[in-house]
This record gives C-alpha cells, sequence and structure tokens, in this order.
C-alpha cells in the first residue's frame, strides 16, 4: 500500500517566508508519541476527546490551525460512526498520508480495547461479588444522570427551531412507544432534511457541528498543515482510494468467512453482522447507537440485562477511548454466554475483538474512502441538511435511552403494554428501588446543579455504592 502525505515538510529557503511560529514537520515516530499521548487522555466521550485533540493539536504543537480542524470534524460529522475516532485518522491522514491515518486511528482505540477487555475479564469471573456488584449499583445511577446531560447537550445545539424540535418528538416516540427501529428513523430523518433542503425551507439549513471548543484561535496559515488546499494531489487520491478498498475489504472477509463457515444462528456470525449493520446506521454519535444497541442486544439477541448495558457504559466511561468501546463488552458477554465453548472466557474474548473489528474497521474506509472529496461533500447544502435533521432526531432516540436507564435502574420490576402497533415498556410502581432513586437524585443534582466533573461524579457515586454495601444497606 503506498504510503503518500498530503503534505510536506515546508521549504527551508527560497518561496514564500514561514512565520516563526510555524513548528518543525514531526517524523512519524514523534507523531505517533503525540497520537499515544491524546489516546490516553482521551476520557469523557467525543465531546471530551475532541477537546484534547484540539489542545494537543491545534494549541500546544500547531499541527493544523482552527479552520482545518472544524472543517475536518464537520467533514466527520457527515460520516458514519464515531466521529472522534474518524477526526484522528483523517488528521492523522492529513500529516502521514495512509500510515499517519492507520497510527493515528488504530492508536485511538487501542487503549479502550485493553482496558475494556480486562474489566470484561474482571466483570465475568467476578461481577457476582458484593463489593463489585455494589460499585456498579452506584456506576448506575451515575451513568443515568451522565446520559441525561448528554440530552440537553446536544439539545442545545441541534434543536434550533420549531421543525427541528418537532423531529426530535417524532422519533421519542417512533422508538419509546412504537418500537421503531433506529436505522428508520434516521434513514427517515435524514431524507426530510434533504427534502427540505431541496425545497428551499431555512429551518433546514445545515447547523455547526460541535461548534467552537477553544477561545483560542490559531491561523490555518501558522501551522504545520497551512491553509486547506483547493486540489488534492493525485497520489494522494490514489493513495487513500486504496487503502478505503482495503479497509472494506479487511472488515466484510472475515464476516463473509464467518457466515459460510458458521452458519446462521451462531453467536459469532449474529455479532459479526449486527455490529457490521450498525456501523453503517450510527449518525449522532455514541448515545444513539447505544439506543439502538439497547434495543436488539438486550431485547432481541437476549446477550445481556438492562443492568449489565449500565455497567458496560460505566467501564466506557471511565477508560480512555472512544465511548463506542462499549459495545465491545456487548460481544464480549454474547460471546461468553452463547457460544457453548468450554473456555468461555476465550469465546467471551474473540467475540469483544470481533466486535471492535467489525465497529471501526468501516471507519477507516469511510475515512480514506472520503478523504479525496471532502470539499465536495462538505458544500453539498442538502447533505448537509440531511445530517442537521439526523441530529435532531438523535436527541429523541438518546432521551429513550435515558428513559429506558431509568426504567431499569430506579425499578426492579418492568412490564410491557402492547396495542395495535403500540409497544410500550413502563415499571412497576411498586417495585421502586428507593436506594437506588435517590442515588440517581444526588446524581442528577451532581452533574446539573453542582455542574462537577464527569470523572467526580462517577467517582463519588462508585464510592457511595461501596459504602452502601460496606454499611449492609444493600446486599
Amino acid at each position: 500500500m503506498t504510503d503518500t502525505s498530503i503534505t510536506s515538510e515546508p521549504e527551508r529557503s527560497g518561496g514564500p517566508a514561514i512565520p516563526a511560529s510555524r513548528p518543525e514537520f514531526p517524523s512519524p515516530a514523534e507523531a505517533t508519541h503525540t497520537w499515544a499521548r491524546i489516546a490516553l487522555l482521551s476520557f469523557g466521550g467525543p465531546a471530551g476527546q475532541i477537546a484534547v485533540m484540539h489542545r494537543i493539536l491545534v494549541e500546544e504543537k500547531r499541527s493544523i490551525g482552527d479552520g482545518r480542524f472544524l472543517h475536518a470534524l464537520n467533514f466527520c460529522m457527515l460520516l458514519l460512526g464515531p466521529e472522534a475516532q474518524q477526526l484522528a485518522t483523517y488528521i492523522g491522514w492529513l500529516m502521514h498520508g495512509t500510515r499517519g491515518g492507520l497510527i493515528a486511528g488504530a492508536l485511538f482505540v487501542l487503549p479502550g480495547v485493553v482496558a475494556i477487555m480486562a474489566l470484561s475479564w474482571l466483570y465475568a469471573l467476578l461481577g457476582d461479588v458484593g463489593l463489585v456488584e455494589a460499585l456498579f449499583f452506584g456506576l448506575k445511577a451515575a451513568i443515568l444522570a451522565i446520559v441525561l446531560q448528554a440530552v440537553v447537550r446536544i439539545g442545545r445545539r441541534a434543536l434550533k427551531n420549531d421543525a427541528m424540535r418537532l423531529l426530535a418528538v417524532l422519533s421519542f416516540v417512533a422508538i419509546f412507544a412504537f418500537d421503531a427501529p433506529f436505522p428508520l428513523i434516521v434513514l427517515t430523518a435524514g431524507l426530510i432534511g434533504y427534502l427540505g433542503a431541496r425545497t428551499g425551507l431555512r429551518a433546514f439549513a445545515p447547523g455547526g457541528g460541535h461548534g467552537s471548543v477553544s477561545g483560542v484561535h490559531v491561523d490555518d496559515a501558522e501551522t504545520l498543515l497551512g491553509e486547506e488546499m483547493a486540489e488534492m494531489p493525485p497520489a494522494a487520491r490514489r493513495s487513500a482510494l486504496r487503502a478505503g478498498a482495503a479497509a472494506l475489504a479487511l472488515w466484510l472477509a472475515p464476516v463473509a468467512i464467518l457466515v459460510l463457515t458458521l452458519g446462521e444462528g451462531n453467536v459469532f456470525v449474529e455479532i459479526a453482522l449486527f455490529f457490521s449493520k450498525m456501523a453503517v446506521v450510527t449518525f449522532g454519535g455514541a448515545y444513539a447507537v447505544l439506543a439502538y444497541v439497547a434495543q436488539e442486544a438486550v431485547g432481541t439477541y437476549g446477550w445481556l440485562r438492562p443492568g449489565e448495558m449500565l455497567d458496560g457504559l460505566g467501564m466506557a466511561e471511565t477508560t480512555p477511548g472512544p465511548l463506542i468501546m462499549v459495545l465491545q463488552f456487548v460481544g464480549f458477554l454474547g460471546a461468553f454466554r452463547d457460544a457453548g465453548w468450554e473456555n468461555a472466557l476465550l469465546a467471551g474474548t474473540l467475540g469483544g475483538l470481533l466486535t471492535t473489528w467489525v465497529t471501526f474497521a468501516p471507519c477507516f474506509a469511510f475515512i480514506f474512502l472520503g478523504a479525496p472529496y471532502m470539499e465536495r461533500l462538505r458544500a453539498n447544502r442538502a447533505l448537509s441538511a440531511a445530517l442537521t435533521a439526523v441530529t435532531a432526531s438523535v436527541v429523541g432516540v438518546i432521551l429513550n435511552l435515558a428513559i429506558w436507564f431509568a426504567i431499569h435502574v430506579i425499578w426492579r420490576e418492568v412490564q410491557r403494554i402492547e396495542a395495535g402497533p403500540l409497544s410500550v415498556e413502563l415499571p412497576v410502581l411498586g417495585s421502586i428501588d428507593w436506594i437506588a432513586a435517590a442515588l440517581s437524585a444526588l446524581a442528577l443534582v451532581a452533574v446539573f446543579r453542582l455542574k462537577l466533573g464527569m470523572t467526580t461524579v462517577l467517582a463519588g457515586a462508585a464510592g457511595l455504592g461501596i459504602c452502601l454495601y460496606a454499611v449492609g444497606v444493600i446486599a
């Protein structure tokens, strides 16, 4: 695979003068060290991870300016998959071509893979130990507050007018009351946004993604990569397209081999197919994806219980790497329980790694195949409007996730009510867990009233769970 960078080391003599603040072009080894540092500091979901990248790459290293950084972020927002990991891959590609993209994208995921796998082993071996159960009992309350905070944060950014608010409400009703599949909601919202833009409706004007990530502004011209290029070098375009085709093959070939050799009904085939399908409908970030996973992995496949879904999210929130790494935990438990192997831990490990592979291999494919056409995608107003509508609908989907979590955290029993197309899961009011309700209320106060950070809230909730276990309040 040819490794062609789209930028070269700045000339040191002749040509236009280079500002004194412009940094030296890093070697691949130096860039690897930088990406490893970013990966180890990337906690707190995509907003926190993007902020870490901005601080190190824009403010500290001055490898890329604010204009190009936000341009790249908007491009990644248009793609399927976790935008923070894709942003790292894209900037790595800008700096060192295909090799740089692979290094940046892989290192962004690697710490989370190792941490979640280690925690999955401990969970499988010690999950029924009272102290561990108490720790996760506390974490569940904190996760509920954090998901509600995500609803508010994304809602403030996405619901700018009545049309967007209506899309969010309709999306919530569709998934909560009618059990509509997440892919259908996403496709419908995208189509509405696209048609709205094509007909000239102002309500569907493209939004601004995550917005500004820092009060510090760094001009593109004073950075390593300089101004955006109007024309993509042919060699860089060919290299990216070859890398994208290779990533597609590395994603789809193992899935095809599993289907052909193991057949329908095998848990590894189910994992490969389900998470591959998820990879092509994952608009809206990790929380939207989790709503889909909770709907299918818990309700359809029965790989894990609702409370365990919250436990996995707690793991992902407290370890470096993308929040979407919780999917590795889901795949681990699915294979651990359903593979039927004598060595269940080995089955779980393979199931978790398979999940990670089919989740992130498509991300590399989308970045490398889309990067040469970045400008064209960004300039397509109808496509940007479709993303705006999808983001609005995702607010309703995440609200459903928050309510789903709340029902299973605060109440011990739930019941499903069905009447024609209506299918609603509601709590049995008499089964309320008052301790869980109190912990959840404290977590909500900590997040929304006291404005405490995520790490503080998670640590405090886990500590309270352990204390309650120590004094015998919870068994």
